[in-house]
């Protein structure tokens, strides 16, 4: 019998196994991905408007970022 009996035998524990790699897998991709969109959550809240009462200027539209 020997190497045949040992492995039907293990089949079920084989496939366990297998399956808990997957899941594993899984859940370090989904933590990966929930960590790297919260960041980008992070920059778009950074982003900064334009003072309601100041008025908008010609340099204001063509040069945004200079201040």
């Amino acid at each position: 019998m020997g190497i045949h009996y040992d492995y039907k035998s293990k089949r079920g524990e084989r496939a366990m196994l297998k399956e808990a790699k997957r899941k594993a897998r899984l859940a370090q991709r989904r933590a990966k991905r929930l960590l790297s969109s919260g960041t980008q959550d992070q920059d778009k809240e950074e982003i900064k408007t334009h003072d309601i009462k100041k008025t908008i200027t010609l340099d204001d539209l063509t040069n945004p970022g200079q201040k």
